[in-house]
Protein backbone atom coordinates (compact mmCIF):
# COMPACT_ATOMS: atom_id res chain seq x y z
CA UNK A 1 0.00 0.00 0.00
CA UNK A 2 1.68 3.68 -1.14
CA UNK A 3 1.02 6.44 1.06
CA UNK A 4 2.25 9.78 1.06
CA UNK A 5 4.34 10.28 4.39
CA UNK A 6 2.85 13.79 5.87
CA UNK A 7 3.89 12.69 9.76
CA UNK A 8 5.59 10.49 11.67
CA UNK A 9 3.11 8.75 13.24
CA UNK A 10 1.93 7.80 9.67
CA UNK A 11 4.04 4.75 10.00
CA UNK A 12 2.64 3.90 13.04
CA UNK A 13 -0.62 3.95 11.36
CA UNK A 14 0.31 1.96 8.02
CA UNK A 15 1.56 -1.03 10.74
CA UNK A 16 -1.95 -1.12 12.55
CA UNK A 17 -3.58 -1.49 9.01
CA UNK A 18 -1.73 -3.53 7.78
CA UNK A 19 -1.55 -6.09 11.03
CA UNK A 20 -5.83 -5.35 10.70
CA UNK A 21 -5.48 -3.93 13.95
CA UNK A 22 -8.46 -1.55 15.87
CA UNK A 23 -6.42 0.29 17.73
CA UNK A 24 -3.22 2.04 18.26
CA UNK A 25 -1.89 2.62 22.28
CA UNK A 26 0.56 5.63 22.01
CA UNK A 27 1.40 6.61 25.64
CA UNK A 28 4.82 8.15 27.52
CA UNK A 29 6.77 5.38 29.43
CA UNK A 30 5.35 2.14 26.78
CA UNK A 31 6.19 1.44 23.73
CA UNK A 32 3.71 1.69 21.18
CA UNK A 33 0.71 -1.04 21.43
CA UNK A 34 -1.80 -2.21 19.14
CA UNK A 35 -5.58 -3.85 19.80
CA UNK A 36 -5.51 -7.07 17.69
CA UNK A 37 -8.85 -9.26 17.62
CA UNK A 38 -9.35 -7.59 20.93
CA UNK A 39 -6.25 -7.86 22.80
CA UNK A 40 -3.34 -5.81 23.23
CA UNK A 41 -0.03 -6.62 21.41
CA UNK A 42 2.90 -4.47 22.32
CA UNK A 43 5.29 -3.26 19.06
CA UNK A 44 9.14 -4.27 19.69
CA UNK A 45 9.54 -0.30 19.90
CA UNK A 46 11.47 1.23 22.65
CA UNK A 47 9.41 3.37 25.37
CA UNK A 48 7.88 6.26 24.12
CA UNK A 49 9.03 9.57 25.76
CA UNK A 50 6.91 13.32 26.32
CA UNK A 51 9.53 14.54 23.14
CA UNK A 52 8.45 11.67 21.00
CA UNK A 53 4.80 12.73 21.55
CA UNK A 54 4.87 16.18 21.28
CA UNK A 55 6.88 15.26 17.97
CA UNK A 56 4.30 12.92 16.75
CA UNK A 57 1.24 14.35 18.23
CA UNK A 58 1.41 18.18 18.34
CA UNK A 59 1.93 18.22 13.90
CA UNK A 60 -1.58 16.25 13.65
CA UNK A 61 -3.98 18.31 15.47
CA UNK A 62 -6.53 20.02 12.98
CA UNK A 63 -5.63 23.38 14.80
CA UNK A 64 -3.18 25.01 17.16
CA UNK A 65 -6.23 26.50 19.34
CA UNK A 66 -6.85 22.73 19.74
CA UNK A 67 -3.58 21.85 20.67
CA UNK A 68 -3.40 24.58 23.56
CA UNK A 69 -7.02 23.10 24.53
CA UNK A 70 -5.66 19.53 25.07
CA UNK A 71 -2.49 20.71 27.25
CA UNK A 72 -5.73 23.22 28.98
CA UNK A 73 -7.66 20.10 29.53
CA UNK A 74 -6.19 16.72 28.90
CA UNK A 75 -8.61 15.60 26.60
CA UNK A 76 -9.21 15.75 23.35
CA UNK A 77 -10.90 14.24 20.40
CA UNK A 78 -10.84 14.89 16.82
CA UNK A 79 -10.55 12.92 13.22
CA UNK A 80 -7.08 12.40 11.16
CA UNK A 81 -6.73 11.15 7.77
CA UNK A 82 -3.96 9.64 5.92
CA UNK A 83 -4.20 9.99 2.57
CA UNK A 84 -4.21 7.01 0.30
CA UNK A 85 -4.43 4.87 3.88
CA UNK A 86 -7.36 5.53 5.96
CA UNK A 87 -8.78 7.40 8.70
CA UNK A 88 -8.67 7.68 12.25
CA UNK A 89 -10.24 8.77 15.57
CA UNK A 90 -7.39 9.89 17.97
CA UNK A 91 -8.20 10.58 21.74
CA UNK A 92 -5.59 12.44 23.27
CA UNK A 93 -5.61 12.17 27.41
CA UNK A 94 -2.96 12.72 29.74
CA UNK A 95 -2.32 9.88 32.32
CA UNK A 96 0.01 9.51 35.29
CA UNK A 97 3.23 9.00 33.34
CA UNK A 98 2.97 11.86 31.13
CA UNK A 99 0.56 12.03 27.36
CA UNK A 100 -1.70 8.92 26.23
CA UNK A 101 -3.22 8.86 23.05
CA UNK A 102 -5.63 6.39 21.16
CA UNK A 103 -6.03 5.68 17.62
CA UNK A 104 -8.90 3.79 16.09
CA UNK A 105 -9.21 2.96 12.18
CA UNK A 106 -12.41 3.89 10.38
CA UNK A 107 -12.82 2.56 7.41
CA UNK A 108 -13.01 4.49 4.42
CA UNK A 109 -15.65 2.46 3.25
CA UNK A 110 -19.09 2.13 4.38
CA UNK A 111 -20.32 -1.68 4.82
CA UNK A 112 -23.38 -2.24 4.83
CA UNK A 113 -25.81 -3.49 6.61
CA UNK A 114 -25.75 -6.97 5.02
CA UNK A 115 -21.65 -7.08 5.46
CA UNK A 116 -22.11 -6.59 8.73
CA UNK A 117 -24.87 -8.93 9.04
CA UNK A 118 -26.71 -6.81 11.37
CA UNK A 119 -30.44 -8.64 11.77
CA UNK A 120 -32.55 -8.27 9.06
CA UNK A 121 -35.22 -6.77 11.26
CA UNK A 122 -33.40 -3.26 11.53
CA UNK A 123 -34.35 -2.49 7.81
CA UNK A 124 -37.53 -1.00 9.62
CA UNK A 125 -35.65 1.59 10.63
CA UNK A 126 -35.06 2.83 7.37
CA UNK A 127 -38.61 3.45 7.05
CA UNK A 128 -39.36 5.44 10.23
CA UNK A 129 -40.34 9.10 9.72
CA UNK A 130 -39.93 9.91 13.55
CA UNK A 131 -38.90 8.98 17.06
CA UNK A 132 -35.96 8.04 19.15
CA UNK A 133 -33.93 5.35 18.02
CA UNK A 134 -31.26 4.39 20.30
CA UNK A 135 -28.16 2.00 19.60
CA UNK A 136 -26.15 1.12 22.48
CA UNK A 137 -23.16 -0.81 23.74
CA UNK A 138 -19.53 -0.46 25.26
CA UNK A 139 -16.81 1.62 23.91
CA UNK A 140 -15.47 -0.21 20.50
CA UNK A 141 -18.75 -1.96 20.38
CA UNK A 142 -19.60 -0.99 17.04
CA UNK A 143 -21.72 1.63 17.14
CA UNK A 144 -20.54 4.28 14.66
CA UNK A 145 -19.93 1.35 12.16
CA UNK A 146 -23.34 -0.04 12.50
CA UNK A 147 -25.49 3.78 12.14
CA UNK A 148 -23.37 4.59 9.19
CA UNK A 149 -24.93 1.63 7.57
CA UNK A 150 -28.04 2.50 8.39
CA UNK A 151 -27.60 6.00 7.16
CA UNK A 152 -26.30 4.91 4.26
CA UNK A 153 -29.33 2.84 3.20
CA UNK A 154 -31.09 5.47 4.02
CA UNK A 155 -28.62 8.26 2.15
CA UNK A 156 -29.32 5.37 -0.95
CA UNK A 157 -33.24 5.18 -1.13
CA UNK A 158 -34.75 8.63 0.91
CA UNK A 159 -34.66 11.69 -0.67
CA UNK A 160 -34.43 13.77 3.47
CA UNK A 161 -31.96 15.80 4.71
CA UNK A 162 -29.78 14.14 7.20
CA UNK A 163 -27.61 16.08 9.68
CA UNK A 164 -25.13 14.19 12.05
CA UNK A 165 -23.51 15.48 15.06
CA UNK A 166 -20.16 14.05 15.97
CA UNK A 167 -16.94 14.00 17.96
CA UNK A 168 -15.36 13.89 15.71
CA UNK A 169 -17.23 13.03 12.54
CA UNK A 170 -15.91 9.48 12.00
CA UNK A 171 -17.46 8.12 8.34
CA UNK A 172 -17.70 10.72 5.59
CA UNK A 173 -20.85 10.16 3.85
CA UNK A 174 -21.31 11.68 0.18
CA UNK A 175 -24.83 13.16 -0.98
CA UNK A 176 -26.52 10.48 -2.79
CA UNK A 177 -30.26 10.52 -2.77
CA UNK A 178 -30.43 12.29 0.49
CA UNK A 179 -28.71 15.68 1.45
CA UNK A 180 -26.18 14.79 4.43
CA UNK A 181 -24.64 17.75 6.69
CA UNK A 182 -22.29 16.46 8.92
CA UNK A 183 -20.98 18.56 11.94
CA UNK A 184 -18.27 18.09 14.19
CA UNK A 185 -17.77 19.52 17.91
CA UNK A 186 -15.04 21.61 18.32
CA UNK A 187 -15.01 22.88 14.50
CA UNK A 188 -18.59 23.60 13.55
CA UNK A 189 -20.11 23.43 16.81
CA UNK A 190 -18.95 24.21 20.78
CA UNK A 191 -20.78 20.97 22.26
CA UNK A 192 -23.50 18.61 21.54
CA UNK A 193 -26.52 20.54 22.82
CA UNK A 194 -25.97 23.72 21.30
CA UNK A 195 -25.82 21.75 17.83
CA UNK A 196 -28.50 19.95 18.35
CA UNK A 197 -30.48 23.33 19.33
CA UNK A 198 -29.29 24.53 15.94
CA UNK A 199 -29.81 21.19 14.17
CA UNK A 200 -33.69 21.60 14.87
CA UNK A 201 -33.66 24.95 12.88
CA UNK A 202 -31.92 23.50 9.87
CA UNK A 203 -34.91 21.69 8.15
CA UNK A 204 -33.67 18.08 8.97
CA UNK A 205 -35.62 15.24 8.37
CA UNK A 206 -33.21 12.61 10.89
CA UNK A 207 -30.38 14.22 13.22
CA UNK A 208 -28.17 11.84 14.45
CA UNK A 209 -26.52 12.70 17.88
CA UNK A 210 -23.06 10.94 18.20
CA UNK A 211 -23.31 10.73 21.98
CA UNK A 212 -26.27 11.38 24.38
CA UNK A 213 -23.58 12.06 27.05
CA UNK A 214 -25.76 14.50 29.49
CA UNK A 215 -28.88 15.93 30.94
CA UNK A 216 -29.17 18.85 28.05
CA UNK A 217 -28.59 17.02 25.28
CA UNK A 218 -30.69 14.07 26.77
CA UNK A 219 -33.33 16.87 27.17
CA UNK A 220 -33.17 18.32 23.24
CA UNK A 221 -33.22 14.83 21.92
CA UNK A 222 -36.02 13.29 23.74
CA UNK A 223 -38.03 16.64 22.76
CA UNK A 224 -36.64 17.05 19.29
CA UNK A 225 -38.18 13.01 18.54
CA UNK A 226 -41.57 14.18 20.57
CA UNK A 227 -42.45 16.81 18.41
CA UNK A 228 -42.19 14.48 15.22
CA UNK A 229 -38.49 14.50 13.94
CA UNK A 230 -36.75 10.94 13.72
CA UNK A 231 -33.43 10.90 16.14
CA UNK A 232 -30.70 8.71 16.19
CA UNK A 233 -28.68 8.63 19.20
CA UNK A 234 -25.79 6.32 21.23
CA UNK A 235 -25.41 5.71 24.71
CA UNK A 236 -22.63 3.57 26.76
CA UNK A 237 -25.18 0.79 27.43
CA UNK A 238 -25.19 -3.08 26.60
CA UNK A 239 -29.23 -3.71 26.90
CA UNK A 240 -32.52 -2.25 26.21
CA UNK A 241 -33.24 -2.06 29.84
CA UNK A 242 -30.18 -0.36 31.11
CA UNK A 243 -30.70 2.08 28.76
CA UNK A 244 -34.32 3.14 29.47
CA UNK A 245 -32.76 3.46 33.01
CA UNK A 246 -30.02 5.64 32.00
CA UNK A 247 -32.47 8.34 30.45
CA UNK A 248 -34.61 8.51 33.44
CA UNK A 249 -32.05 8.74 35.65
CA UNK A 250 -30.54 11.17 34.07
CA UNK A 251 -33.07 13.87 35.14
CA UNK A 252 -33.67 15.36 38.72
CA UNK A 253 -36.55 12.91 40.33
CA UNK A 254 -39.04 15.25 39.82
CA UNK A 255 -38.63 15.33 36.33
CA UNK A 256 -38.69 11.65 35.98
CA UNK A 257 -42.30 11.18 35.73
CA UNK A 258 -43.25 13.79 33.16
CA UNK A 259 -39.78 11.71 31.19
CA UNK A 260 -41.26 8.59 31.52
CA UNK A 261 -44.37 9.97 29.51
CA UNK A 262 -42.26 11.83 26.68
CA UNK A 263 -39.54 8.64 26.58
CA UNK A 264 -42.98 6.14 26.20
CA UNK A 265 -44.50 7.89 23.28
CA UNK A 266 -41.46 8.49 20.88
CA UNK A 267 -39.23 5.47 21.61
CA UNK A 268 -39.06 3.37 18.42
CA UNK A 269 -36.28 1.23 18.73
CA UNK A 270 -32.89 0.13 20.89
CA UNK A 271 -30.16 -1.55 19.51
CA UNK A 272 -27.32 -2.79 22.06
CA UNK A 273 -24.37 -4.52 20.43
CA UNK A 274 -21.35 -5.85 22.22
CA UNK A 275 -18.52 -7.82 19.87
CA UNK A 276 -16.89 -10.81 20.79
CA UNK A 277 -13.94 -13.00 20.03
CA UNK A 278 -15.26 -15.34 16.89
CA UNK A 279 -13.03 -18.73 17.05
CA UNK A 280 -10.77 -18.82 14.49
CA UNK A 281 -9.99 -15.41 14.29
CA UNK A 282 -11.89 -11.75 13.71
CA UNK A 283 -14.98 -10.53 15.75
CA UNK A 284 -18.15 -10.42 15.82
CA UNK A 285 -21.44 -8.79 17.05
CA UNK A 286 -24.09 -9.92 19.19
CA UNK A 287 -26.82 -7.42 18.76
CA UNK A 288 -30.12 -6.64 21.04
CA UNK A 289 -33.22 -5.27 19.31
CA UNK A 290 -36.08 -4.22 20.48
CA UNK A 291 -38.85 -2.24 18.56
CA UNK A 292 -41.91 -0.46 20.42
CA UNK A 293 -45.08 -2.49 20.87
CA UNK A 294 -48.60 -1.79 22.30
CA UNK A 295 -46.89 -3.07 25.45
CA UNK A 296 -44.29 -1.09 25.29
CA UNK A 297 -45.14 2.79 26.27
CA UNK A 298 -46.89 1.23 29.71
CA UNK A 299 -43.84 -0.90 30.75
CA UNK A 300 -41.58 2.78 30.29
CA UNK A 301 -44.31 4.90 31.89
CA UNK A 302 -44.79 2.51 35.30
CA UNK A 303 -41.57 2.12 35.66
CA UNK A 304 -41.06 -1.31 34.73
CA UNK A 305 -37.85 -1.59 33.15
CA UNK A 306 -36.86 -4.70 34.55
CA UNK A 307 -39.81 -6.46 32.62
CA UNK A 308 -38.37 -5.59 29.30
CA UNK A 309 -36.27 -8.32 28.74
CA UNK A 310 -39.63 -10.50 28.94
CA UNK A 311 -41.60 -7.95 26.75
CA UNK A 312 -38.44 -8.89 23.87
CA UNK A 313 -38.30 -12.47 24.39
CA UNK A 314 -42.07 -12.08 24.03
CA UNK A 315 -42.15 -10.34 20.37
CA UNK A 316 -39.99 -12.41 18.88
CA UNK A 317 -42.37 -13.39 16.16
CA UNK A 318 -42.00 -9.35 14.97
CA UNK A 319 -38.13 -9.84 15.62
CA UNK A 320 -37.29 -8.55 18.52
CA UNK A 321 -34.30 -10.45 19.87
CA UNK A 322 -32.81 -10.22 23.68
CA UNK A 323 -29.00 -9.85 23.91
CA UNK A 324 -28.49 -13.65 25.46
CA UNK A 325 -30.94 -15.25 22.83
CA UNK A 326 -28.65 -13.29 20.03
CA UNK A 327 -25.02 -14.68 22.00
CA UNK A 328 -26.76 -18.20 22.57
CA UNK A 329 -27.45 -18.08 18.83
CA UNK A 330 -23.53 -17.27 18.03
CA UNK A 331 -22.42 -20.27 20.27
CA UNK A 332 -24.68 -22.39 18.81
CA UNK A 333 -23.61 -21.72 15.20
CA UNK A 334 -19.94 -22.13 16.42
CA UNK A 335 -18.83 -18.10 16.10
CA UNK A 336 -18.10 -18.04 19.58
CA UNK A 337 -17.13 -19.92 22.36
CA UNK A 338 -19.21 -20.92 25.50
CA UNK A 339 -16.95 -18.72 27.65
CA UNK A 340 -17.36 -15.56 25.68
CA UNK A 341 -21.20 -16.02 25.42
CA UNK A 342 -20.96 -16.51 29.35
CA UNK A 343 -18.96 -13.49 29.68
CA UNK A 344 -21.07 -11.12 27.83
CA UNK A 345 -24.25 -12.43 29.11
CA UNK A 346 -26.48 -10.48 30.93
CA UNK A 347 -28.44 -13.35 32.97
CA UNK A 348 -24.96 -15.79 33.61
CA UNK A 349 -26.78 -18.33 35.36
CA UNK A 350 -29.37 -18.75 32.75
CA UNK A 351 -27.23 -18.91 30.47
CA UNK A 352 -24.90 -21.67 31.62
CA UNK A 353 -27.60 -23.80 32.56
CA UNK A 354 -29.19 -23.45 29.15
CA UNK A 355 -25.13 -24.26 27.51
CA UNK A 356 -25.02 -27.04 29.89
CA UNK A 357 -28.16 -28.69 28.93
CA UNK A 358 -27.47 -28.03 24.90
CA UNK A 359 -24.02 -28.72 24.17
CA UNK A 360 -21.51 -31.69 24.17
CA UNK A 361 -19.57 -32.58 27.38
CA UNK A 362 -16.66 -30.57 26.55
CA UNK A 363 -18.74 -27.41 26.10
CA UNK A 364 -21.03 -28.13 29.01
CA UNK A 365 -18.02 -28.34 31.43
CA UNK A 366 -16.95 -24.58 30.82
CA UNK A 367 -20.67 -23.87 30.85
CA UNK A 368 -20.98 -25.32 34.31
CA UNK A 369 -17.98 -23.25 35.52
CA UNK A 370 -18.29 -20.25 38.19
CA UNK A 371 -17.66 -17.00 36.76
CA UNK A 372 -13.93 -15.56 36.94
CA UNK A 373 -13.25 -19.43 37.78
CA UNK A 374 -11.27 -22.18 36.64
CA UNK A 375 -13.07 -25.03 38.73
CA UNK A 376 -16.12 -26.37 37.68
CA UNK A 377 -19.17 -25.46 39.90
Amino acid sequence: MSIVRRNRIDRFLQLMVERGASDLHFSVSRPPMFRLNGEIDPLRYRVITNEDYVAMMEPIVPHESYWQRFLASGDLDFAYEVPGLARFRVNLFMQEHGFGAVFRTIPTTILTMEQLALPTVLNRIVDLRSGLVLVTGPTGSGKSTSLAAIIDRMNSTKSMHIVTIEDPVEFVHQHKKAVISQREIGQHAHNFADALRAAVREDPDLVLVGEMRDLETISLALNAAASGLLVFGTLHTNSAAKTVDRIINVFPTDEQEAVRSVLAECLQCVVAQQLLKRIGGGRCAAVEVMFTAPALPNLIREGKSHQLGGYISAGKRLGMITMDQALYDHVEAGRISVEAGIEKALNKMDFRKRMATVKGPDDARLAQKRPGSGKPA
